[in-house]
């Protein structure tokens, strides 16, 4: 047994300290020995992961989930919700309309079963457990057969309405996403972004971005720079030497000194955008009666910090970046990161080890960075809620294997276009599989191996903690030609005034008649102003392919732009 530390991932930014002291597997096995599943998770967890062992899970055998006429899909929405907007369950349903509409159509092209709507007295009830959700639905335990219920599920509110553990239960045998915002025309925004992602002939180069710092004298970061970003950027490149020109991505990796802020901010806003970026860094923790704490918890900690001393927030990447001019239109972003997706209210971990008082925040919320980075037209946001493990990418006796194999397959699924939704599956079976590791260990001789048993609880819950804030049937809109004969059809600038007056005499109009006239013009400029920027864009992407071109004749491989 090792007598090693354990670094965890996350900063507390008002003192420069890791949120959690290093500790032994003695202390961590401590803890691991007071957790306990639920009977009926556990049994859908062990048969999950003996059917995963043998097929591909969850979703039943025969159907494609890259095909939601055969997959499903479905959003649900809280009975009540508890959040301070007040917004009813049927005025989010009107705000999302675009989006339900769009899904609809797609879902029942072979039979209307596939699509429902989990509202009124269908809706999540407080308190309620996934099983009981279930039953009450009448769906048992096993993989998702979406005559009954649909593979892909969107939850709509906030994790004190729809708690993060009916959505860690529910996306055992099926995906699951979730979004939140403050504003009803936030949810407007996100559904007409995804619906023009798919519906207008968007395409993006096929780049992929690494990002991930690395800190003197700290050795989360440098664990993860080191067995984590760079073996998998290496893996990616070497394997796609070995595709077609036309099928290859241009990977581009970012590490240590030169993952500052600034770089991060030219990534997110300049025409480098990538179509995927994965970055893996501290996040930005704050104490619960922090005042920045709703809105920079989980914010990505860059090279700008020493490693020692508070984290100012021009350190840090937080929503306050990302600016209204922005366009990450058809874009999906990977934050390994702790509380890069949200904060659940109690420290699960400080509760069952007395080491801290267990409410580390007023509720539980979903991290102010990915809404901002949806509301700007991104798609989906994969990152963490609560705290990252190293044990996501590394084993063995001294915690130093390298173990990629998820991360890797699920990088392939989101690149060769299945939704984001299946293609984080990985995390769900490496989930069920560690849960019924840790459970027959518990009733086995090895309980008493500190090193095994805090081993198993700690990438237990790193693996459940995977959560997805979009909706789960996104996928990237990359374009088939990324560094070849690229055939991107400029895009038809649409302006449609049809109510304005044929003569040059202004009609009589009423006060409201004025007023709603403005707000249909208004509504009209803005749709206008996202066409010329998407054209834009579109012609950037030509421009990347000319340069692709013209480096691949060069090489006759793909680029590779390393600034490590």
């Amino acid at each position: 047994m090792t007598d090693e530390l354990f670094y965890f991932n996350g900063i507390n930014a008002a003192t420069g300290e890791p949120l959690l002291p290093p500790l032994s597997h003695r202390q961590i096995a401590k803890v691991a020995r007071g957790e306990t599943f639920e009977d009926s998770h556990l049994r859908e967890l062990r048969q999950r992961w003996e059917k995963a062992s043998k097929q591909s899970m969850g979703l039943v055998e025969g159907k494609d989930p890259k095909n939601l006429a055969e997959a499903g899909w479905g959003v649900i929405f809280a009975y009540e919700y508890k959040d301070s907007t007040g917004y009813t369950a049927e005025q989010l349903k009107a705000a999302l309309s675009e989006l339900l509409t769009h899904r609809q159509q797609q879902a029942t092209q072979k039979d209307g079963r596939y699509y429902k709507e989990y509202l009124g007295p269908n809706a999540y009830r407080p308190g309620e457990s996934k099983q009981e959700f279930l039953n009450r639905h009448r769906i048992g335990p096993g993989p998702a057969n979406p005559e009954k219920m649909p593979y892909y599920l969107l939850i709509v509110g906030d994790p004190e309405s729809i708690p993060y553990s009916f959505q860690y239960q529910l996306d055992v045998q099926r995906a699951v996403g979730r979004i939140y915002f403050e504003t009803l025309e936030e949810y407007r925004q996100y559904a007409h972004h995804v619906v023009v992602a798919e519906t207008e002939s968007l395409a993006i180069p096929k780049t992929i971005s690494f990002f991930g710092p690395c800190h003197s004298n700290d050795k989360a970061s440098q664990l993860s720079s080191a067995h984590l970003l760079t073996p998998l950027s290496n893996q990616l490149q070497q394997e796609q030497q070995t595709q077609e020109a036309r099928q290859q991505w241009t990977i581009q990796t970012i590490l240590g000194e030169n993952a500052t802020k600034a770089r991060l901010c030219e990534l997110i806003s300049g025409r480098e955008t990538p179509a995927l970026l994965f970055t893996a860094s501290h996040g930005a923790g704050f104490a619960k009666d922090d005042q920045l704490q709703l809105r920079h918890q989980g914010a990505l900690i860059c090279q700008d910090w020493s490693g020692r001393g508070p984290v100012d927030p021009n350190f840090y990447f937080s929503a306050d970046d990302v600016t209204d001019d922005m366009s990450l239109l058809g874009r999906i972003a990977f934050n390994f990161a702790c509380y890069g997706a949200g904060t659940p209210k109690m420290d699960d971990f400080v509760q069952q080890s007395g080491l801290a008082i267990p409410e580390i925040a007023p509720y539980a919320f979903v991290a102010e960075l990915p809404r901002r980075l949806l509301s700007r037209g991104a798609l989906a946001v994969i990152g963490h809620v609560d705290r990252a493990w190293g044990y996501s990418f590394v084993w063995g006796e001294k915690d130093n294997h390298e173990q990629l194999e998820v991360f890797q397959s699920t990088l392939k699924r989101l690149m060769t276009g299945h939704p984001v939704g299946s293609a984080v599956e990985f995390f769900n079976e490496r989930y069920a599989e560690l849960s019924s590791d840790f459970n027959d260990t518990k009733e086995s001789h090895t309980f008493n191996d500190d090193f095994a048993i805090s081993r198993l609880w700690a990438a237990n819950r790193d693996a459940r903690n995977y959560s997805i804030i979009g909706d789960p049937a996104v996928r990237l809109p990359v374009t088939h030609h990324p560094t070849g004969d690229s055939k991107l059809e400029p895009e038809m600038i649409r302006l449609n005034l049809s109510d304005r007056a044929e003569s040059n005499d202004p009609p009589q109009q009423t006060p409201a008649e004025l007023t709603q006239r403005v707000k249909t013009l208004e509504t009209e400029v803005k749709s206008l102003r996202e066409q010329v920027h998407r054209l834009q864009q579109q012609l950037d992407s030509h421009e990347l392919a000319v340069k692709a071109i013209l480096g691949s004749s060069n090489s006759g491989n793909i680029r590779d732009i390393s600034e490590n």
